[in-house]
């Protein structure tokens, strides 16, 4: 099954800083997992460029774990992210990341599409509830700043 979402979010933040969350690791392993969920930085890698790879490890509440794996496919600092993504390491089927980050009268619009095989609509559903918990927590990170 093949699906497709897209979030939208405004931040009060320039492009660049938006954009960092996504790139820099003491930032993505606070969002990735929320504040319910442990992302530790020593099970975090982002070599955010063209060609590199990325891999982090959540720590749920109930003691599982979850292997994050993907490729960057674009890099275009402050505008665009590209990247591959997958919480099923040994399997070839990624889904693409596409992030875009437009400056809107001093605010920064991301638009975030993920397109892939494999989700239910149910799955799919749960994976847009779980992104704009991982915004609510980028907002709080760009309002600390």
């Amino acid at each position: 099954m093949t699906y497709e979402f897209t979030v939208v979010r405004t931040f009060a933040a320039d492009p660049d800083s938006v954009f960092a969350l996504w790139v820099q690791p003491e930032y993505f392993s606070q969002w990735f997992g929320t504040d319910a969920v442990d992302v530790p930085l020593d099970t975090l890698s982002l070599d955010a460029r063209a060609g590199g790879t990325w891999s982090a490890v959540m720590h749920l509440p109930d003691g599982n774990t979850i292997d994050w794996v993907g490729e960057y496919l674009e890099v275009d600092r402050p505008e665009r992210l590209v990247l591959t993504i997958t919480d099923q390491p040994a399997e070839p089927a990624r889904g693409t990341v596409t992030v875009t980050f437009a400056e809107i009268d001093g605010q920064t619009v991301m638009t975030m599409t993920q397109a892939g095989e494999g989700l239910e609509q149910s799955q799919t559903d749960a994976t847009v509830i779980g992104y704009n918990a991982f915004f609510d927590v980028m907002e709080r990170l760009l309002a600390q700043e």
